[in-house]
């Protein structure tokens, strides 16, 4: 039995198909947060990620008729954001800006916070070092860690998103956190 969260996505994406704008209003409402965390994470660049999340959403609109209501929406919508996150860094040919931008989005969960001001100092250089691996990592890697560690997106719904096997997404998944552990003993060690 589905969810009432699919049960109200599928409704939803079939008003939008049908014309309904309101309904798309809606979907965006339920989506906006996470697909602008997400483009950040991809560019690390707070204007871009809130330019590319909406250009996202105009051009998801214009094709909302091709898609298969039966999916899930936010999987649909982040192929269509991660082209258009990664043509843009292709075309800057710059490197973004600093993660720290995204500030205590769930680093939480990554690095504890401390009560008392020595350790919060100490976590908030933590913080900005576990920033500078994450930038640091090839724009594969960075948008594996941030769809699992950050986005929180199940392996079968990362393997959808990327069009890739689930195993394929297990190893790339791997393989990042491996090169960011290195990354990351090298800043603490230093």
């Amino acid at each position: 039995m589905e969810d009432d969260k699919d049960v109200n996505e599928h409704s939803l994406i079939l008003k939008c198909q049908q014309g309904d704008k309101q309904a798309y209003s809606v979907l965006v409402k339920k989506n906006m947060k996470r697909a602008y965390f997400t483009a950040l994470g991809l560019t690390g660049s707070h204007d871009s990620a809130l330019d590319l999340s909406q250009d996202a959403f105009v051009r998801a609109y214009r094709s909302i008729h091709k898609f298969d209501s039966d999916r899930k929406f936010f999987t649909w919508y982040y192929q269509i954001l991660r082209n258009l996150c990664f043509n843009h860094l292709r075309d800057r040919a710059r490197h973004a800006r600093s993660f720290s931008e995204i500030g205590e989005y769930e680093l939480n969960s990554i690095v504890d916070s401390s009560q008392n001001t020595s350790d919060q100092i100490d976590q908030k250089e933590k913080k900005e070092l576990l920033w500078q691996a994450i930038e640091s990592l090839r724009p594969q890697e960075r948008e594996i860690i941030i769809l699992k560690d950050f986005q929180d997106m199940a392996y079968k719904e990362i393997a959808e998103s990327l069009d890739c096997p689930i195993g394929t997404v297990m190893s790339r998944l791997y393989n990042a956190r491996k090169t960011l552990k290195k990354k990351l003993a090298r800043y603490f060690n230093e």
